[in-house]
């Protein structure tokens, strides 16, 4: 069959059982990923993996003839199946799923991403311990059966993808307890049996895949449940923060609490509290730096031009959609799917360097989270809408975009949209300045849309800072080695 089966897009062309050469030119091995960070286990090793079958065993002809059995019974729907779960961007099922269910929620930005962080440093976690095990046990993959998407040059027991869905299918069940647990279940089922459907997994692969996915499942929902998300505010603004026009209102004609104000206090992954990058005080209202932001912001308004307000409606993250942590994420997974389809083959990105950075994006944005929602109620900074009426400027003033209920300074938007900045520049170097316009873009849609200072984006800074600190903690990792 040769080289001329390699598919260089998402939709993989089969590769038959005379073309191991070309399935193993698909990517390269990554035999290190096994020893990677992990973010919830203590190493790829923690939890244990039973012995596969022997080779040449009952239980291995078993499998072997159960691969075989459901290529011959393949239809145009199985193809359409193994496609779905099997993308270049393999994480790309799972995290959409965890978009619809934030879309279907109440807004709460720092409650949003996360659920992204969890989500995707459980499946982080479940493929470098399958890596691990994948290398002590070395089971090759099938034999003598048409694949219908290439197989991996690394072992196969256990399967990553297997792992991968046991993992984000139980972690989204507790994120998300309004969903079907059940259903995300089955989810997970269809995901590890397509692998057999494909040929490039035995029923045993699978299946210790989803044990092990689900173990690691569980190590990380018992951390979730000890970070302190979920705790009430007890309704106390706290010292100093009075309830006046000086501070933090609800929209005009509302009264709403504010959003999530015990956020800040979750604990984090690489923060060692939510104050740790604090900024210091935003002007004071009605200081002459207050009533020139303000006026900045009506000056602004008056001739916003088209360009603009598409700025502002694209990067808004309003309810019924996947937020602002969500919005900055979809833009990062186009550059890492690109990473997995093209390029030399040599360099182009494997299963587990695609999973790890969508772990490291993901738990930046939980922590920049958790340091925005520390500085807005610490400060309890009010939105233009309530001060630029309040201070007189104009007692009718609207803002282009409706103004969110919690305070403004600072801007969780921005402390995304610094953090994706420096992580996607530590993953792609070559692009650095083409990630930096982008958080530019990001930070300054608030202005436009006439809900932020422009001071609130010093959390932009705060944002790299966490970067760079999920960065130092994984600096070990071997990549492509």
């Amino acid at each position: 069959m040769g080289v001329a089966c390699l598919a260089l897009s998402t939709s993989l062309v089969a590769c038959g059982d005379d073309g191991d050469s070309a399935k193993e030119a698909v990517v390269r091995a990554e035999a290190s990923a096994g020893s990677w960070k992990t973010w919830v286990l203590t190493s790829g090793s923690e939890i244990p993996v039973p012995e596969p079958p022997a080779k040449d065993s009952d239980r291995a002809k078993a499998d072997l003839d159960a691969v075989k059995e459901a290529a011959d019974k393949r239809t145009d729907a199985t193809q359409q199946l193994v496609d779905r779960w099997s993308p270049p961007l393999a994480t790309r099922p799972w995290t959409e799923a965890a978009f619809d269910y934030v879309s279907k929620s109440a807004k709460n930005p720092p409650l949003s991403s996360r659920q992204y962080g969890y989500l995707h440093a459980a499946m982080s976690d479940a493929v470098v311990a399958s890596y691990h095990w994948k290398y002590q046990f070395n089971v090759e993959a099938p034999k003598g059966v048409e694949t219908l998407v290439p197989s991996s040059p690394d072992p196969s027991y256990p399967s990553e993808h297997a792992a991968m869905a046991g993992a984000a299918s139980k972690v989204l069940a507790y994120l998300f307890p309004g969903q079907s647990a059940l259903r995300l279940d089955e989810m997970a089922d269809e995901a590890a049996d397509s692998r057999v459907q494909a040929g490039t997994n035995t029923p045993s692969d699978v299946e210790a895949g989803l044990a092990l996915g689900r173990a690691v499942a569980d190590k990380v929902i018992a951390v979730a449940k000890a970070d302190g998300a979920g705790t009430p505010w007890n309704g106390t603004r706290p010292p100093g923060i009075a309830n006046s026009s000086a501070f933090w209102q609800p929209p005009p004609g509302s009264t709403s609490p504010p959003t999530d104000p015990e956020a800040g206090k979750w604990k984090g992954w690489v923060l060692t509290s939510g104050s740790q990058f604090r900024p210091p005080p935003p002007p004071a209202f009605g200081s002459p730096a207050f009533r020139a932001a303000a006026q900045e912001i009506v000056d602004l308004q008056k001739n916003l031009t088209e360009e603009q307000k598409r700025i502002a409606k694209f990067w808004e993250g309003a309810q019924g959609t996947e937020l602002p942590a969500g919005i900055a994420l979809k833009l990062a997974m186009t550059d890492i799917e690109e990473a997995a389809t093209t390029g030399d083959v040599a360099t182009r990105w494997t299963l587990p360097r695609v999973v790890r950075a969508m772990a490291l994006l993901n738990i930046t944005m939980h922590d920049g989270g958790i340091a925005a929602w520390d500085a807005k109620f610490a400060y309890w900074n009010p939105r233009p809408e309530n001060a630029i009426r309040d201070l007189g400027i104009d007692r009718n003033w609207k803002p282009h975009l409706p103004t969110p209920l919690f305070p403004a300074y600072a801007s969780g938007s921005a402390g995304y949209a610094g953090g994706v900045e420096t992580m996607m520049t530590y993953l792609f170097p070559d692009r650095a300045e083409e990630f930096k316009r982008r958080a530019s873009e990001q930070a300054e849609s608030r202005l436009y849309a006439g809900i932020h200072w422009r001071y609130d984006a010093v959390s932009r800074e705060a944002g790299n800072k966490i970067s760079d600190l999920v960065i130092e903690r994984v600096k070990g990792d071997t990549i492509g080695r």
